[in-house]
């Protein structure tokens, strides 16, 4: 029987996200499995995966802050803001003062307008930037509000007239490391783009909890949709009547805590996710049936 539920995966470097669910579609013998927030094929660390229902959830666990290491290289603009790229120009920039380093630094925190790579996922008249970028179009997204709650260098170096950075970053969904390289470089006169990214934690899910990808076999047990639940939103309990009531996604006579809260039945199993509406409870998602 194919399980249902979400694994935690600490994806390797060289694979897309798409191939990792490919590999766990494989595994389990299903198309019904899905991954929230993409990771570059560089990149590794935390990529979450629903199987079956699970996927339902996905769009919710995807909005969570997320937090990364990477590495920083001051010098050089690529391509795709990143060591994927083609290298567009370099400059000397293992002078850098590193009072100035943090003074950008410190400009690229908090609230701000952030203008995505040109070569995101997002979507421009239909396509993928990255697709059109490849195509060898010009892209250019518009700025848009992200939260960077952390941005700090745990240590530098120089190499070949390069200044490179190790930081970490905490942030709200929708941030690109990738543009904060960028932005740090162009605004320090010197270019730059990143050459290392892992995501340590997605909300509250942990690099440290998650299965590497290679040890996943067709026995492993993912995390129930109640264990995700409880892990991810406020839940309540209902009794019977209203139990049949998520069910077929009709409102609930009281107010639930937040957008979302997850409605579990008395034994346990989540039925949806609801949100408050004026004294009463309106259906989010229907997660049974």
């Amino acid at each position: 029987m194919t399980p249902v539920g979400v694994l935690v995966v600490d994806k390797p470097q060289g694979v897309t996200s798409h191939q990792v669910v490919g590999r766990i579609r494989k595994i389990f013998g299903t198309r019904k499995v899905g991954h929230a927030g993409t990771l570059d094929p560089m990149a590794t660390g935390v990529l979450i995966v629903g199987i079956g229902r699970a996927t339902r959830l996905l769009g919710y666990l995807a909005l969570y802050d997320k937090a990364y290491t990477a590495t920083i290289r001051l010098g050089a603009t690529t391509t795709t803001d990143d060591a994927e790229g083609e290298i567009l120009e370099t400059r000397v920039a293992d002078g850098l003062d590193h009072d100035a380093v943090e003074q950008v630094m410190a400009g690229l925190r908090g609230a701000i307008e952030q203008r995505p790579s040109s070569v995101s996922a997002i979507k421009v008249n239909g396509k993928r930037a990255h697709a059109l970028v490849r195509a060898g179009e010009q892209v250019q997204l518009p700025p848009r509000p992200v939260m960077v709650s952390r941005f700090e260098v745990t240590s530098s170096r120089t190499d070949a007239g390069f200044l490179d950075l190790d930081v970490e970053v905490e942030c709200s969904s929708g941030t690109y490391v990738r543009a904060l390289a960028r932005d740090l470089g162009e605004q320090l006169g010197v270019g730059g783009h990143l050459t290392s990214l892992r995501r340590t934690r997605i909300g509250g899910y942990p690099v440290d909890e998650a299965i590497a990808l290679d040890a996943i076999e067709a026995t492993t047990t993912p995390m129930t949709m109640d264990q995700v639940a409880r892990a991810s939103f406020p839940v309540c309990v209902v009794n019977d009547v209203d139990a049949d009531h998520v069910r077929h996604g009709r409102r609930l006579s009281f107010e639930v805590v937040a957008d979302p809260t997850g409605v579990l039945s008395a034994d346990g199993e989540l039925l949806g996710l609801y949100r408050p509406d004026n004294g009463t409870s309106k259906a989010v998602s229907v997660l049974v049936g």
